[in-house]
Order: structure tokens, then sequence, then C-alpha cells
């Protein structure tokens, strides 16, 4: 082994190394943390299988990456001017040239199939044993239980001159979201004004809140905790300033929960015209 072929190997072990230190520091949290360099820990089947994806990808474009790194030092050393007075002069190599358009078309391919698996199971919507409407608006979030009585809330950010100690600055609201664990959730989304975006990383779900439309997904939390999200959609000046804090819960504290919560968020006043229209318009299509 000569010097050059040295310093390369030494190169790409220097890499790796590096590489196995930065996501092996993945931070494990329901919120974003500081210098936080991986995902968020998945509290979902739909969050689990994108981060499973996510990894396998990262491993795939690793050994890509280093493949072609080392390939170029290799071409730069092996084929100096100084080694190679007299260059080649060839101007094709039919097998080579099959081998680098087949080999990234099967890689793609490999690629391909588990994505659109992944794509399926976040999009099905099953038979839920709740229902959860969430209607954006500028610049907060109203929640409804139309399967529990059908009671309602808003959700706002707290100001910051209003944080009680251990709540967080802009990411606590109000109001939270409070969801059972283990349970199929159907979720539906509409808005009130403009485009918004319900992004919840731990649970694997970013989907838009759109005027006059009705958009549908599902979440299964697997866990007890309190998660974090924002809108994730420039939505106007105080786009910035619409979290979303969800608190996750046994069963049986989410029933106690509803009991309080039908009294506090009983709602007989009319919500929002044009977020009650499209959810009402969408769910008539959806049931034929």
């Amino acid at each position: 082994m000569d010097v050059g072929e040295y310093r390369v190997n030494r190169f790409l072990v220097t890499i790796s190394v590096l590489l196995l230190a930065i996501f092996a520091g993945q931070a494990w949290a329901s919120e974003p943390t500081p210098w936080q360099m991986g995902l968020q820990p998945a509290a979902s089947p739909t969050a689990a299988k994108i981060i499973e994806l996510h990894d396998a990808l990262l491993i795939v474009i690793t050994v890509i990456t280093v493949f072609v790194l080392g390939l170029l030092l290799y071409v730069s050393v092996r084929f100096r001017e100084s080694r190679n007075p007299t260059p080649s002069k060839t101007t094709h190599h039919a097998l080579l040239e099959i081998a680098w358009t087949v080999v990234p078309v099967l890689i793609l391919t490999a690629i391909a199939v588990p994505s659109m698996k992944l794509l399926y199971f976040a999009d099905r919507i099953e038979d839920g044993d709740m229902t959860l409407k969430v209607v954006g608006h500028q610049w907060y979030w109203e929640y409804q239980y139309p399967d529990h009585g059908n009671f309602g809330f808003d959700a706002n950010l707290i100001p910051e001159e209003e944080l009680k100690p251990g709540q967080k600055r802009q990411m606590d609201t109000d109001n939270p979201v409070v969801l059972p664990v283990g349970k199929k959730i159907r979720l539906l989304f509409a808005s009130a004004d403009t485009i918004h975006n319900w992004s919840m990383s731990s649970f694997g779900v970013k989907i838009d809140t759109t005027p006059g439309r009705l958009n549908e997904t599902w979440v299964q939390i697997d866990r007890v905790g309190t998660y974090y999200g924002f809108c994730s959609e420039l939505c106007g000046v105080n786009h910035a300033y619409m979290p979303i804090m969800v608190k996750a819960v046994s069963p049986a504290e989410f029933d106690i929960w509803v009991k309080k919560a039908k009294q506090e968020f009983a709602r007989v006043d009319e919500p929002d015209a044009p977020a009650k229209a499209t959810i009402k318009v969408a769910e008539h299509a959806l049931s034929k």
C-alpha cells in the first residue's frame, strides 16, 4: 500500500467514525431539543415506519456517497499526471455505461417499493375508535370531539408573560388536545381562512388544513406523554405562534377528562361558518 492509498483509507475511516458519532447522538424526547441531530422518537406506528425507512435510506445514501468520494480520490491519486504522463485516449466503455445506468435504476426501484408501502399505510383510513376535528384559524387551532358530545375548544399560544413554572415558551397552549393511547383516532382537517399545516413529528402526521376542503388521516398514539408540533405552512404574520400541544393519556384518564371537558367546553354557539360548512359537505361526500 503506497502513501496515497493509505491516506485515502484513513480519510474514509475518519468519515465513518464521524457519521456514527453524529447519528448515534439522537435526542430522545417528545419535543425538539437543543442540538438535536436526529428525528424525534416515534410515538405512533406511522412515525415508526417513517423513521425505519429514513434510517435505511440514510445507510444507502451514506454508502453511495462514500463510494463515489472514494472513487474520486482513488482516480485523483491513481491517474495523476506524475504517474500517467501519457493519458488514456479511451472514448467509451459499453459495459461500464450500462452498469452506471442499470445500477441506479435498481437502487431507485428498491427505494420506491418500501416508500409506496409506507405512503399507503399512512394514507389509509381505518374505522377509528374516535374522531378529532381540527380547524385552522389565523392564528390558533380549534378542536372538536364529535363522538363525545361534540364539544370543542380553541387552543392558543400562552403569552410569555403568562407562563407558569414548567410551561414551555412558544410551545404550550392554554387548552392542550387530550387523546387516549392505544386507540385508532380519525383526524379531520379543515380551515376557516387560509392554508395551515398540522405537523406532529412524533406522530408522523403532517397535513394541510385547506379552506373549502376536508383532509383526513389517522393516528394511534403508542405511549403516554406530552407531544408538541407547529403549523408548518406560512399562513400570515403570526404563523410562528401556532403551536400544537397534545397530551396522550390512558383510556381511563381520557374518559375522566371528557366528563370534565363536556362541562367546561360545552358548545352551543355556532362555530365558524366556513369551517363548519366544509366539514359537513366533505362528510356527506365521504358517506356516499
